[in-house]
């Protein structure tokens, strides 16, 4: 009996999933397999809310497996490792997996393919699995990739995505693989209290509910804090459990959506922006993809600074409102997270760096793309045009929070966007002027 290893990784679901697809039909069989890697936790890349969200994904998944006859293998340890040693349990020829995106899953994916060539197996490595269009295959005339994003959507926009895969109906898994058990969120400490629900059966009904009552909306209510408004896919996205491919071609096919759905696209499109950079430049996760020469703020009342700002008290409603939001829910809305990372940045001046790593750790979607680039691009060190543009709290909460609410829902008590809270740690005039000097002659927009 001929079987292969399915590796699956941040593509949790069976619904239009290349590489099931794939396996099933080159083989007799199939070992869903899943690796908690100890590499990642390494890193301190697994913190609590990702951990939590991963389990719920982990039981989800191996229900609908289990539906179709099958089950999902858990193995804890190295991957490389764990994959050559169920791929020799299983006599299994080939392992399928989706193309990683960071330098860490593509120095594994290199090591996995030599590990198991030396072993007479192959490793087959699908495209356009966790993005829309992969990486490296847009690409300007003299570069290995779109530094802009407006030229990279133009061709983004033209590019015929994949067909939509169906659900397998039969999965057939070989005898005398063993599994460990599946992680259990109820066994993640420091979980946030309003975490989401992970798993491809929320993913999909949020999908569905969102392309039938949110989308067409999308346009004009995406900025608006207080309604609350976007999809809340983000989470799904990064874990998988929603193919991004599904997305777009539901989204455009929507009834009545229109600019709504071209907005919420666009959105989409944005995330394989970052995806496509970070492949090209693997050290922008952690260094300027275009320095400033900043000098950023160190110091005891830097620090002092930075936990005003974590754990919001900063005396700005909209940033202190974000940061609740953040600790609760795990999760932020995405105007919500340009405001704090940019008075972090530019009104506190401090590295990037030190709130991209607050956010990743608590962040249920936090992705290494779109979380290092997206902080890059309001830090000006990234692909933003106009690197020195400053985001001021109280315009932005009279713009985007008019009314207050998105602030009174995390601040009960406050006033709205300008009191009701510490007093600032900062003042605005104050600060921007700093950023000014330190970032050189050109002043930044307000």
């Amino acid at each position: 009996m001929a079987v292969s290893v399915v590796l699956f990784t941040s593509d949790l679901r069976v619904h239009d999933h290349p590489p099931l697809r794939a396996a099933l039909r080159a083989t007799d069989a199939v070992v869903p397999l899943f690796v908690l890697d100890t590499g990642i936790d390494a890193t301190g890349f697994a913190v609590p809310n990702r951990r939590a969200f991963l389990a719920d994904c982990l039981a989800d998944l191996d229900a609908a497996l289990r539906r179709r006859g099958g089950r999902l293998v858990v193995r804890h340890g190295e991957v490389v490792a764990e994959v050559c040693r169920v791929a020799a349990e299983a006599g299994a020829g080939e392992v399928h997996v989706s193309a990683g995106v960071t330098a860490y899953a593509r120095r594994r994916e290199e090591r996995l393919r030599r590990a198991l060539e030396s072993a007479g197996r192959r490793l087959v490595v699908h495209d356009a699995v966790t993005t829309v269009v992969p990486p490296g295959v847009l690409t300007p005339a003299a570069s290995d990739h779109f530094a802009v994003f407006t030229p990279y959507f133009r061709h983004w926009s033209q590019h015929r995505p994949r067909d939509v895969l169906g659900a397998p109906r039969v999965v057939r898994v070989p005898d005398g693989v063993g599994s460990a058990d599946l992680p259990a969120r109820r066994d993640v400490a420091g979980v946030s209290e309003g975490l989401a629900a992970g798993g491809e059966t929320a993913g999909r009904r949020r999908m569905t509910a969102w392309l039938r009552d949110g989308v067409a909306r999308y346009a004009g209510t995406h900025d608006d804090l207080g309604a609350d408004a976007t999809s809340r896919l983000s989470a799904h996205l990064h874990f998988g459990t929603v193919s991004p491919t599904e997305l777009v071609r539901r989204a455009r096919a929507a009834d009545g959506a229109g600019a709504g759905a071209e907005a919420f696209v666009r959105q989409l499109a944005w995330r394989d922006f970052h995806h496509q950079v970070l492949a090209a430049r693997p050290h922008a996760a952690t260094a300027d993809y275009r320095t400033r020469h900043d000098r950023w703020r160190t110091g005891p009342r830097a620090e002092a600074d930075i936990e005003a700002w974590r754990e919001g008290r900063t005396g700005y409603p909209l940033v202190d409102a974000a940061m609740r939001q953040l600790r609760h829910e795990g999760w932020m809305h995405n105007r919500a997270r340009m405001v704090a990372a940019s008075f972090l940045a530019k009104t506190l001046y401090v590295d990037w760096r030190t709130g991209a790593r607050h956010f990743l750790d608590l962040l249920v979607d936090g992705d290494v793309a779109d979380n290092q680039l997206n902080w890059q691009w309001v830090a000006g060190t990234g692909t933003d045009t106009r690197p020195n543009r400053v985001l001021n709290p109280l315009a932005q909460a009279r713009r985007y929070d008019p009314d207050g609410t998105y602030v009174r829902r995390w601040l009960p008590g406050s006033t709205g966007a300008d009191g009701g809270g510490p007093r600032p740690v900062v003042g605005l005039a104050e600060a921007l002027d700093r950023f000014r000097q330190a970032r050189g002659p050109a002043g930044p927009a307000v």
